[in-house]
């Protein structure tokens, strides 16, 4: 087989690996794309070509990491992984640990991990690597990557919920929660939102975002029903659609272009937290995006005037 043909076949798997570790899309492909022209420049073929392309990826990854978190340090805002609509990943022996690694909420818990510890827990515990593939891959001894794994998994565990709702039922809730949310049903979406229920935007400052994190049920459900009825009036539609593996939604504007992203976390029967992407920096892998500056001015005129007191007629 080729170079070319060799590199393909792992593609979806090296760009797996370096999403993980990177938590966007963007660097992922560019991770990937880098790893393509090292494999090229090669002369002599490596013994296994899973192993040179995994640790190639896997380190450039990490070399990326390291400088995008002095920037995320500055990033305007709650900081939330890109939006991954498919993970283009399969292996049916670890489809339990592919979709549970790519949702929002483990992303996030991945960030407060060093870079080489983010590297070795996605290598060993969601990829299955063997220590000396993975000792290879981020160039440390075995024992040292035993020890990194160790303190990644108490960081990781520490902050998962005990229990995970069935797909099924997680599904079946977020039905409900768009139906409530089309409607502007502050009742029906107050039943389905967890009582510390946090609801936060990702505009890195190029956007309108929430002022801050909104938390409790009622100011969530409020806040809802008040202003994604107004989105949908000045022409704003979205279709649910799984993201990074969980229930979610895509927004786009009257021309059909992209305005953000929603992201529901189900944890024991309610919904825990709410995550938008709305960076359009973040969105550009999902379609043109929106001018949301535009679509703000547009709905917040909409609701003053909503708000405004009739005139009374003689």
């Amino acid at each position: 087989m080729s170079k070319v043909g060799e590199f393909e076949e792992l593609r979806s798997l090296l760009f797996s690996i370096a999403y993980r570790i990177l938590g966007s899309v963007s660097e992922a492909e560019d991770a990937v794309q880098e790893t393509w022209l090292r494999f090229d420049a090669t002369t002599t073929l490596p013994t296994s070509t899973k192993a040179f392309l995994s640790a190639a990826v896997t380190r450039i990854s990490i070399d990326v990491l390291r400088s995008a978190r002095v920037r995320r340090e500055q990033y305007v805002g709650p900081w939330f992984p890109e939006p991954l609509l498919n993970d283009p990943y399969e292996d049916p022996a670890r489809s339990v640990e592919l979709a549970e690694s790519v949702s929002v909420a483990a992303l996030l818990l991945l960030e407060r991990l060093s870079p080489l510890e983010r590297a070795v827990f996605v290598l060993r515990e969601v990829f299955g690597f063997g220590f000396d593939e993975v000792a290879a891959a981020v160039e440390r001894s075995e024992a040292a990557c035993r020890q990194l794994l160790v303190r990644a998994r108490r960081h990781m565990e520490a902050g998962r919920p005990r229990f995970r709702p069935a797909r099924e039922e997680r599904d079946a809730l977020a039905s409900r929660f768009f139906d409530a949310l089309s409607e502007g049903d502050v009742g029906g979406l107050r039943e389905l939102l967890a009582a510390d229920v946090t609801m936060a935007g990702d505009g890195g400052g190029k956007s309108p975002q929430l002022a801050r994190t909104v938390t409790g049920t009622e100011p969530v459900a409020r806040l809802l029903a008040a202003g994604f009825p107004a989105l949908l009036s000045v022409g704003v539609s979205f279709a649910a659609h799984e993201l990074n593996g969980g229930p979610g939604a895509v927004f786009r504007d009257r021309d059909g272009r992209v305005l953000h992203t929603l992201a529901l976390d189900v944890a024991d029967g309610r919904i825990r937290a709410i995550r938008l992407v709305i960076n359009p920096d973040k969105l550009g892998h999902l379609g043109p995006v929106a001018d949301v500056w535009a679509i703000d001015r547009e709905t917040r005129q909409l609701m003053r005037t909503m708000r405004q007191p009739r005139q009374p007629t003689c």
